[in-house]
């Protein structure tokens, strides 16, 4: 799993920096972004973090699916697949803190959810 999963809420406001939205920071920061909390961070969830901007929001939104490696939504999938891409599935199963979840791999989160088709 990536490295971003240790993220502390400092490590994600700097990486919001990075990309070049510095204005924002504190958004995370005060909302105790981490790695973990990081993975389901869309543009549902940002403006209640306090981004309102829509372009924004949907340049923010496609770093995070960069960085946690999930297909663009905006219909470059096949219909083949599930309504919920597995890997997103695991990530949001992977945001919850505990043994369980620290323990859990992609493998074994696909195997018990019988998801190996579509891997």
């Amino acid at each position: 799993m990536s490295a971003f999963m240790n993220w502390s809420c400092e490590d994600v406001s700097k990486w919001i920096e990075s990309l070049g939205y510095q204005q924002y920071t504190a958004c995370f920061t005060e909302n105790y972004i981490n790695g973990r909390k990081l993975i389901l961070v869309n543009c549902a969830t940002l403006p209640r973090l306090g981004v309102t901007d829509f372009k924004d929001m949907k340049a923010i939104s496609g770093h995070i699916r960069e960085l946690l490696e999930i297909l663009d939504p905006r219909g470059s999938r096949s219909i083949a697949l599930p309504p919920v891409e597995p890997r997103r599935l695991f990530l949001e199963e992977k945001s919850r803190t505990g043994s369980t979840a620290d323990s859990l791999t992609y493998m074994q989160f696909v195997k018990e959810r019988g998801l190996d088709e579509y891997t």
